[in-house]
């Protein structure tokens, strides 16, 4: 790292998992940098890309919005980025999103007319291109914005997040890990059934759950699921690339997957590669642990083209307090299993620490993690 410049942090991870810990890196003397998954299938991303076939925006503004606050944005622009419309009536919803597009909203009409124009421009695009039947009940005003500066922008998703970003004065950085379209998830069963869709996998029923995850896999509308140009440069220039903590199989797992992605961390060998072990088991995870996702991960990781370079240099664990399994609500502590043993093999040194938050059971202390983070930097 050169003298006098900021250590580059870059975090693959989901949503609110690691939020806790992206608002306590935005405090540290770093540049951050997210890389989020390109598959999301669910909710008002999930209507938007039924209806216009384009890359799901959704994780993309969901970590911008968490980086605006971890930065203390907190002006009308974010707020409306920020803003949902009504789940009630489909007519009250629709008469909603006409006050932003149409610049009548109080927010709008407060704002700076430079910006006003910039949104209602983008709203206006989106409004153009999604229909007349559009269902906007308990949409997401960002993903309006995000998808119609996409669509501007000649469907070029980095553009689109810059202007973003510009917008809402965001100083860290987010891309998805392709900015290929149309990109899905699926994953197969132990039983060798298959799951498709991100949010079908992510709310694996009881049973799915029991038998658990073989395999996960990317498509693409276009054939293949190339790395966005943007998360390689990245890669390149981190001093910390991080994995989680998030939804093992949909969220950290599969940006392996992503062409390029792998043998671009692989070439970064100054980079430190921690890997943050989740709190709780989930659907996904249930009946594994820590020890056993890092296998599972080495594993994708040698088959993507890491070849000989370790994937990990570090593992970040929870401390398990007690000897018996203790659960939270619906799902268990994710215990670490054969952690010493897994993480030597793989010529990774385990920090066995307390990253519970004391307040928020299940969760992540994200004050916690961004210091042994710093730590690891100062090294």
């Amino acid at each position: 790292m050169a003298e006098g410049r900021l250590p580059h942090i870059v975090l693959f991870s989901g949503g609110t998992a690691c939020r806790s810990t992206n608002l306590a890196l935005c405090s540290k003397p770093v540049r951050l940098t997210r890389i989020v998954p390109a598959w999301d299938s669910g909710g008002s991303s999930k209507v938007i890309r039924e209806s216009l076939g384009v890359l799901a925006v959704g994780d993309i503004r969901q970590a911008l919005m968490t980086m605006a606050h971890g930065e203390g944005r907190a002006g009308d622009v974010v707020k409306v980025c920020n803003a949902r419309l009504t789940s009630g009536a489909e007519a009250d919803a629709r008469t909603e999103f006409s006050l932003y597009a149409e610049g009548r909203h109080p927010l709008l009409e407060r704002m700076e007319p430079g910006l006003r124009g910039a949104i209602l421009n983008y709203l206006r695009t989106f409004r153009a291109a999604i229909g007349a039947d559009f269902d906007f009940r308990n949409g997401s005003i960002g993903n309006f914005i995000l998808t119609g500066a996409h669509l501007a922008h000649n469907s070029d998703i980095n553009t689109a997040i810059f202007v973003f970003r510009k917008l809402c004065d965001v100083t860290g950085h987010v891309w998805p890990s392709t900015a290929a379209d149309g990109v899905a998830l699926s994953a197969v069963l132990n039983d060798g059934s298959r799951v498709e869709g991100q949010h079908r996998v992510t709310g694996l029923d009881d049973g799915q759950s029991r038998t658990g995850i073989r395999e996960v896999s990317l498509t693409a509308a276009g054939g293949g699921v190339p790395a966005n140009e943007a998360v390689i440069e990245s890669l390149e220039s981190a001093d910390a690339i991080v994995f989680g903590p998030g939804s093992f199989f949909t969220s950290v797992l599969p940006h392996f997957l992503v062409e390029g992605v792998v043998p671009a961390i692989a070439r970064n060998i100054h980079a430190r590669r921690i890997f943050i072990g989740n709190i709780l088991q989930c659907r996904e995870t249930r009946g594994l642990d820590l020890a056993r996702m890092l296998e599972i991960a080495a594993g994708l990781w040698r088959a993507r083209g890491g070849a000989d370079v370790r994937p990990f240099t570090h593992v970040l664990a929870n401390r398990q307090l007690l000897p018996f399994e203790k659960t939270v609500g619906a799902f268990a502590y994710l215990g670490n299993g054969a952690l010493e043993e897994a993480s030597a093999h793989l010529g990774a040194e385990a920090l066995i620490g307390e990253f519970e938050d004391p307040w928020q059971r299940g969760n992540h202390d994200g004050r916690a993690v961004a210091d042994a983070l710093s730590l690891l930097l100062q090294r």
